[in-house]
């Protein structure tokens, strides 16, 4: 089910990759790399094998030298996409669970020095919201909740989770981080997939950010998909918040990442999301020097399906409706819709205070009907489980 390696081999860890390479500390190398890039260097990595990975080929692809060739790079990876994936969308929504929070992140509306009437979702009023999304459609579910560890239990997450498995084909999770066995324990009562972002791999812009709580250790956070990759699970998402570093360099050290998991754990789906920093209770709009532009955002999206045929592309409603309608043609195979991003919110809609302003306000009806307006085919449902043991 899961790999024999122990998640915790330093000679091939993540963090010893990073290190080696420049990506978590004394990024100052890659500025300057990445400014040197030439036309042809760019034309190189575009005319090899799409979907093959090496960080020379992502360097050149993340460059400023490849933003002119945006249109052929883009040609290329729907070409890619409709390959591997046909021309399927797969439908989700997220289902937040509490907005009780320990840690002080300064991007997060949870963040606990944060002053709002907070909610938590009892077992059966999760379900209850779970129901309203199944009636909507969905079955796929993502299950999401702040560092409230104390309520939002391994026990409640395996209660929910058997309650849920009748009623959805996918259950995934973004949460706190947890132990290698207790993301086992998740596996087995029927949570299949772990989200978890490292928010930045710039271990001093990480500091800066996370002032307080368990989520402040920067190498703990670094190891966690390792650990829930070796636990059995069968999707892993990977991301940075965009908008705390620079986007060019994040994408140099995902790109190891995902490459680093892909080779150690190949039974495993490997997802990107594309998160950028959205206004949230207590933290403004502005403010963060990284902001990522449209444009940026495009290249990455392009640069890491020419890099990884088989990643999973993520595109949730942070983005507004217009920019939404333009990316799914462009290598997206999974987007949320109708998301609400406060607990109870299905139910009590914008009652609660959201971890962050949701941008694509649509509903799931509206969503299905864009994709099939395009061509593309809506699905709601993953069909992996019928052909699997478990």
């Amino acid at each position: 089910m899961h790999a024999s390696a122990s998640p915790m081999d330093s000679s091939t860890s993540i963090r010893a990759i990073l290190a080696k390479e420049q990506l978590d500390a004394g990024r100052h190398v890659w500025e300057r790399r990445l400014q040197e890039v030439t036309t042809r260097e760019v034309e190189t990595a575009i005319a090899s094998r799409p979907g093959s990975y090496s960080l020379s080929k992502l360097v050149a692809l993340v460059s400023p030298a490849a933003e002119n060739c945006l249109e052929q790079m883009a040609e290329l990876s729907r070409k890619l996409t409709v390959q591997r994936f046909g021309r399927t969308i797969r439908l989700y929504a997220p289902l937040y669970l509490s907005s009780h929070c320990v840690n002080r992140c300064q991007y997060c509306g949870f963040n606990r020095d944060n002053m709002f009437d907070r909610v938590r979702l009892s077992v059966d009023e999760a379900v209850a919201e779970a129901e309203i999304l199944a009636r909507e459609g969905f079955r796929d579910v993502l299950l999401v909740t702040s560092e409230d560890r104390q309520f939002i239990s391994v026990s409640y997450l395996t209660d929910l989770a058997k309650a849920l498995r009748g009623k959805f084909s996918f259950i995934g999770a973004e949460i706190y981080q947890m132990t290698a066995s207790d993301y086992r324990e998740l596996f087995l009562a029927g949570i299949e997939g772990i989200t978890l972002y490292q928010e930045t791999y710039d271990r001093q812009a990480y500091a800066r950010y996370h002032l307080g709580g368990p989520k402040a250790d920067y190498d703990m956070r670094l190891r966690g998909p390792d650990d829930f990759a070796w636990a059995g699970m069968r999707e892993i998402g990977l991301a940075p918040l965009l908008g705390l570093a620079d986007w060019r360099i994040e994408t140099l050290a995902l790109g190891e990442h995902a490459h680093h998991l892909f080779r150690r754990y190949w039974k495993s789906r490997i997802s990107f999301s594309f998160p950028r920093l959205r206004p949230a209770c207590g933290v403004p709009a502005e403010g963060f020097p990284h902001l990522v532009t449209d444009r940026n955002l495009v290249q990455m999206m392009l640069a890491l399906r020419l890099c990884f045929a088989d990643a999973g592309l993520v595109l949730s409603t942070r983005e507004p409706a217009n920019l939404r309608d333009r990316l799914v043609k462009l290598g997206i195979t999974k987007m949320s819709a109708g998301s609400r991003t406060s607990p109870g919110g299905y139910s009590h809609d914008h009652e609660n205070a959201g971890q962050f302003e949701v941008n694509d306000e649509r509903a799931p009806a509206d969503i299905v009907a864009m994709l099939k307006h395009q061509g593309l085919e809506p699905v709601w449902k993953d069909w992996d489980r019928a052909f699997l043991s478990v």
